[in-house]
This record gives structure tokens, C-alpha cells and sequence, in this order.
């Protein structure tokens, strides 16, 4: 089976850039699961239930998070009462919503799929690695299992590829919206990127607009970041995965710009 897995979605842009690019790779690339990461699809940072059903309409089976999930509390009754959406498997145990879910694709192959966030440069939180291996046990009817490991430092991202090599499909890194051109399959069998990139506007800083990001750095003064809107792309990775044995075939880098804009 081809599992799409679709970097970070940012804002209005990165939400256009799934409605209307997402139908043309499943067809052509003949996908046959979707994941994304959405923690800023609500103008750039956080979640809310509205959005998140508006993605999943779009054909995405599994939308995972990051840091930034709890930025809108409305989200709370979302992760509470719907599987599909997860936060951070390694936030404490009274933390609401889900880490990992199992859902079918739809000719019903079970897909695991494990949410994680790094430590090293972001806020305390419990271990990925032990935490990983815990939610993989849980998975004894998943032979398919996707990570998104959300995380700045690409020193954990690597170091948590080789730690669960063999044990899932696939460990696709998130959080820093620059798409990196590592991708292989480890001698386990495991579909390895340190990041799959952004989706959403590239005419910005990593999503937002370049004037109040550069005013930011030269005056070092306190600036609200919006979301920038022009030349939107979708990043990602496409993996192949054996669903009987749940290795990886093999991985391939998405980069998708949307007909009529910059250079399309």
C-alpha cells in the first residue's frame, strides 16, 4: 500500500493547497492513505474543530500535531471524541485526546499511527523512544505503523530512525517546515525522513510573512507573525509499504506547487 504523509499545513494557504492538490496525488501516485500533520492549519498555530473536519473532508484519514495543539482550547472535545485527530503521544498519561490510533484504510488494511514530539530544544516532556516502543505494543493488530516524530533537533529524529528500525513502516520528522533530502529505508525495513517539509505558502518564513520575521530579527522587538498567501506548495512523502510484512519498499519526497502560482 502508498501512504501519503503530508508535512506540516499552515493556515488558510496550506488548507487551500490540500483541497486541491491532495485529489490529484492520490490519483496519480494511486495513495492509498493520507496523514497530516495539522497543527497550524488554524491561521498558523493550534487547531480547531472546524478545520480539522474541513481537512478530513478533504480526504486526509489521520491528522497528528505538535507543540502547538494546544494553542486553541477549543480543540480539547475535538481530541476527546474523535480518533482520527492525535496530540503527542508523550504528553502525561491526564493529558486529553489520544497519542496513536489504528484506523482502516479503505479497502481495510489496519494503519497505526503514532504521534511524538522531541525534547531537545522544546519544553520537558516525557522520552519518545520509551514512549514509542510502549504504543507499538499496543499495536498488535496494526502490521502497518507510521511515526510522526515532532521535533527541532535532527540529531533525535535520526537517533529515533535507527532506535525503531524494524519495529514500524515508516518515521516521517515534522516541526521545522524545511523538507530535507535524507529519505531511505533503514536495513530494518523502516521509511525514514528527518523532515518532510511544510504545506502552505513559500513566499514567507517558514509559512510566515518575511517583513514582520525580518523586523523581528534586525530589531530584536516583540512582532505578531500572520501567515503568509503566496507561492503555495504541498511537501510530503509518499511511502510504499508491504501490508503483509509492514516493511518499507521504498520512500519518495512530495513537492507539489498549485497551478497558477509562482513559477507553476
Amino acid at each position: 500500500m502508498k501512504i501519503l504523509f503530508i508535512g506540516d499545513v499552515v493556515g488558510s494557504a496550506g488548507r487551500r493547497a490540500v483541497k486541491e492538490l491532495l485529489p490529484k496525488i492520490r490519483t496519480r501516485e494511486k495513495v492509498d492513505f493520507v496523514i497530516a500533520n495539522g497543527e497550524n492549519i488554524a491561521g498558523g498555530s493550534g487547531i480547531t474543530p472546524p478545520l480539522a473536519d474541513e481537512l478530513f473532508g478533504y480526504g486526509v484519514h489521520v491528522m497528528t500535531s505538535g507543540d502547538h495543539i494546544w494553542k486553541r482550547r477549543e480543540v480539547v472535545q475535538k481530541l476527546e471524541s474523535d480518533a482520527r485527530l492525535l496530540r503527542p503521544a508523550n504528553y502525561p498519561l491526564e493529558t486529553p485526546g489520544l497519542g496513536s490510533t489504528v484506523v482502516k484504510s479503505p479497502s481495510g488494511i489496519p494503519v497505526g499511527v503514532i504521534n511524538l514530539v522531541g525534547r531537545v530544544f522544546m519544553d520537558a516532556i516525557e522520552c519518545p523512544f520509551r514512549v514509542a516502543k510502549e504504543h507499538i505494543e499496543k499495536m498488535k493488530g496494526a502490521k502497518v505503523i507510521v511515526v510522526d516524530i515532532h521535533a527541532e533537533a535532527t540529531s533525535e529524529k535520526i537517533a529515533l530512525g535507527w532506535y525503531l528500525d524494524g519495529l514500524v513502516s515508516a518515521i516521517l520528522g515534522t516541526h521545522t517546515h524545511i523538507q530535507t533530502a535524507d529519505e531511505k529505508v533503514l536495513p530494518g525495513g523502516t521509511a525514514f525522513i528527518t523532515d518532510v517539509g511544510m504545506t502552505g505558502p513559500y513566499d514567507s518564513v517558514i509559512g510566515r510573512r518575511k517583513e514582520e520575521v525580518l523586523a523581528r530579527f534586525i530589531t530584536h522587538m516583540p512582532m505578531r507573525f500572520e501567515t503568509a498567501e503566496g507561492d503555495i506548495q504541498l511537501h510530503g512523502a509518499i511511502v510504499d509499504v508491504d501490508e503483509m510484512t509492514g516493511k518499507a519498499r521504498s520512500i519518495v519526497r512530495v513537492q507539489e506547487r498549485l497551478a497558477g502560482d509562482k513559477d507553476a
